[in-house]
Formats: structure tokens, sequence, C-alpha cells
């Protein structure tokens, strides 16, 4: 029997896959696709995003490759958002192609010992109190695969929700926007174009190899039903009316559309089946968001799922998953739906909405700020599970510097938790049974005034952190022993 079957090989069930083997824990990916998709509906990765790829040491590849923005949008304001305050080491989002990124995804999960099988279609499953029976119609013919646990990472037509009874309430699509990869002769100066007015409002993205995207919606996409499929003259149309000019469009690569249905998973666990990414929330693809928030669905489940697969903690720990990636989903949708409504109306009184908020990004730092931080995911916070638990827990923690020269994502590459001793004297350090980093900061930082030790879970959030380490401290640092 197989610990854990995932299903699903995008970028969420294949960074799931490479977290689950980091924990100890053997994993099976099954695909339906022989092939990976070449059409790339996610293209941005954001900051919170990258530092989760650094945490374990394979950021430099998506670096090295995508293309740096500085900035960000919000609802396709033409004031954006800028990163370069942010207190991260990436404060950027990257341009990078999902093909791309899930070539790199898939490599680093082999290298880590995961299976992935194309080509191997799951039609439904059955659980019990012990274990999943999934159903799969493989390239040999039908057979059925055991396992622990199964995890559907299998986009928002999930088979994997359907044949484990879990709703996905929300709402039907309204209005449609639409994408075009396509080759210019003429393209927009720097990386990003945002241009808005009552014909519509379209953002230019160059791409790597020499392609743009245009994304974009229109006053006509305002209907429930499907409006075809779309074709380089509208298109060219569309962007004429919006800009005044086609960039000399030529040689689309993919042509498409997208609606603003949005649903959200109503519970991310049922027994011995989870969701993850797209599996458990859908929405308008605005902002990019899509793909990083199912990046970090994996992240925090990763190490929960492991360490109960392995015996290095109870089944219990699961039900956190959906305690703290529940509420950020549906931040998630309250933000892409606000955004929505910014994109898709072109009214007089929505482009006056539009200045007005703009013109604070603009003017207001804190504002622009606070957008910034919500966008990028470095603002998400798990609620602490005692009253008086110190302000840090359940915060992210960001990369700290330490006087030995060493910084915290480095300490996480293991995917395991972490306990830092940040006292400067000889005092002795209890051994509670797990990594511990003793080195004072760097550089004094506020939030951390008066902390000497903190425990770091392997998603990079701070479990717990004080002066002492307490009786509850020890057990909780003991519940977490590598």
């Amino acid at each position: 029997m197989e610990q854990v079957v995932i299903v699903g090989a995008g970028p969420v069930g294949l960074w799931l896959a490479a977290e689950l083997r980091l924990g100890g824990a053997a994993v099976t990916v099954l695909e339906s696709r022989p092939e990976r998709d070449p059409h790339s509906k996610a293209l941005t990765v954001h900051p919170r995003t990258i530092e989760v790829l650094a945490f374990r040491g394979v950021a430099d590849r998506f670096l090295a490759e995508g293309v740096r923005i500085p900035d960000g949008h919000f609802g396709g304001l033409d004031s954006r958002m800028d990163f370069g305050g942010l207190d991260t080491p990436f404060p950027f989002t990257l341009a990078l192609p999902q093909a791309r990124t899930e070539e790199l995804l898939a490599e680093h999960a082999r290298s880590v010992g995961a299976r992935v099988r194309r080509g191997h279609r799951v039609t439904g499953l059955t659980q019990t109190a012990d274990a999943v029976s999934v159903e799969v119609e493989g390239p040999a013919g039908p057979y059925v695969l055991d396992a622990g646990y199964v995890v559907g990472c299998d986009g928002t037509r999930s088979t994997v929700r359907a044949a484990a009874g879990i709703a996905f309430p929300g709402t039907d699509t309204t209005t449609w926007g639409w994408l075009g990869d396509v080759v210019l002769d003429d393209p927009p100066p720097g990386a990003v174009l945002d241009a808005s007015g009552p014909r519509g409002g379209v953002m230019v993205v160059a791409l790597p190899g020499g392609v743009h995207r245009f994304v974009g919606c229109d006053p006509g996409g305002h209907r429930a039903d499907w409006p075809g499929d779309l074709t380089l003259d509208e298109l060219r149309a569309t962007v004429t009316s919006i800009t005044g000019t086609d960039f000399g469009m030529r040689d689309p690569v993919w042509l498409s559309r997208f609606g603003n249905a949005t649903r959200q998973a109503e519970r991310y666990r049922s027994g011995r089946v989870l969701l993850a990414g797209d599996a458990a929330h859908m929405h308008f693809p605005t902002g990019g968001v899509g793909l990083n928030v199912g990046v970090q669905d994996a992240t925090n489940l990763g190490w929960k799922l492991a360490a109960t697969v392995t015996g290095r903690a109870s089944d219990d720990l699961l039900d956190t998953y959906h305690a703290e990636r529940h509420p950020v989903g549906a931040d998630l949708l309250v933000a892409t739906r606000a955004q929505t409504a910014l994109m898709t109306s072109f009214t007089p009184e929505t482009r006056a909405l539009r200045s007005l908020l703009g013109d604070l990004i603009a003017t207001v730092p804190e504002f622009s700020r606070d957008l910034a931080e919500r966008l990028s995911a470095l603002a998400v916070a798990y609620p602490p599970t005692t009253a008086d638990a110190h302000p840090l827990t359940g915060k992210r923690a960001p990369d700290l510097r330490f006087r030995d020269g060493t910084g915290l994502f480095g300490l996480l590459r293991a995917g395991r938790h972490v306990l830092l001793d940040l006292a400067d004297d000889d005092r002795a350090v209890p051994d509670v049974g797990i990594t511990t980093h003793r080195a004072p900061l760097a550089e004094a930082r506020d939030d951390w005034e008066g902390v000497r030790f903190a425990l770091i879970r392997p998603d990079g959030h701070v479990a717990w952190a004080g002066a002492d380490i307490t009786p509850v401290a020890r057990e909780a640092a003991s519940s977490c022993r590598a």
C-alpha cells in the first residue's frame, strides 16, 4: 500500500510530492495527461513563493530564468504597488511560464525520490477508516491503488473532490476575460504595460522566448454563456480598441478565455482525503495568485502529512491544515472578487473608483504596502491556539540573519522544525531533541525584541517564541523531532 497518492502533477502536486519526500513519506503522483500541457495558465511567481523555494534550496533556477518585475498591480490599476520596501530577500515578482515552472518542479520532485506516473487517470475512490482505494485508468488498463492518504491536486474539476463528497459552493461565471500569447513586431517598452479605459483593460507582459502575453477584459465579456473560442482577429481588434495599436501581433502561440466562476471547497479534509490548490479554490485569475496560493497550501500540508504517515505526529495534526488554509482561501476569494469588479466594469463610476484607489496606492505608502503584503502572501499569519501565545506565533518568519553569517531560510533546507536560540551568552541550552541553531541576530528587530527561543515550522511560520523554553514549549519541540 502506498503511503500517499497525489492526484495531479501540476505545480501544486509536484511541490507537495517533494515536501512529503523531505519529510520521509513515500509518495506516488498520478497525472492523467501523458505529456505536460505546453500552454501556461499561470505566469506570476510571487515573493512568498520564491521564499518557499529558497527554503528548499531550489530558488536559484527560477530566479535565473524568470523576468523580475519590481512591482505588482491590484485590479489592473494604473498605479502599481512598489515591492521594493517589502521585508523579503525577493522584493519582486517573477514572470515565468507555468510550463517551465512545472518542468523545474518535476525535476526537484524526482530528485528527492517522488514517483510520477503520467497517463494514469483517476476515475474514482473509496475510503475506509484505514485506507483509500483509488480507481485508475492506466496505459495498460484499469487498476486499483491503495493508499494511506490521497491528496487531490487535480484542478477545479477535481475528481478527488467529487468522489470524496466535498461540496464546492460559490458563484457561476458572469463575465469573461481573454488571454493571448503572441509574437510582436512592435512590442511596448519595459516588462509590463497596463492600459485601461471605457473600452476595456489590457496588460501586456514580456515572456521568455520573444513572446508577449496579452490578458484583459472588455465590456462585451459580460455574459454567462460561453462566447466562443478567441481568434487572433478578435484579439487584435480588441487590443487596438483599448490601446490604439495591435503592436504588430502575429503568430499566436495560445489564445484562450477564462471566466469569473468563484468557488471554495467546504472542507479541505475529509477523512483520509485532502485537497490543495485549484481543487480547493477557484477564482478569476486576478493578480496571478492562484498557483502561488496552491504551492503555499502544499507547503503547509506537506510537513504535516509526512509527520502523520511516518508516525511522528498523530492524525489530528491534519485538521490544522483546514483550520489554517481554509481562511487563507476565503481571503483569496474576497481579494480576487474585489479585483474582478475593478477589472471588468468600465462605467464612469468604476473608472472614478479606479482613479481614487490608484491615487491612494501612489500617495499613501502604508496603503500600497498593505496591499502588496496581502497580494504576495507575506502577510499570511495563522491564529495561535492559546490566548497567551507570543505575538509572533503563527506569523511568517522573515529570512533572519545571524551573527555567524547564516540565515534562517538556509536552516530550513531539510524541511524540518528548527529551534532558534538567539542568546548572546553562555547559558546552557536544554536538549529538546531537534535541530537547534544558536546565534544572536545580526541586527536588532523590534518585533523580535525579548525573544530568546523560537521554534520555526518547516513552512517558515513561527510555532512559538519566548524568553524561556517552558514545559509547553519542550512538549511542542519534542513532538517535532526529525
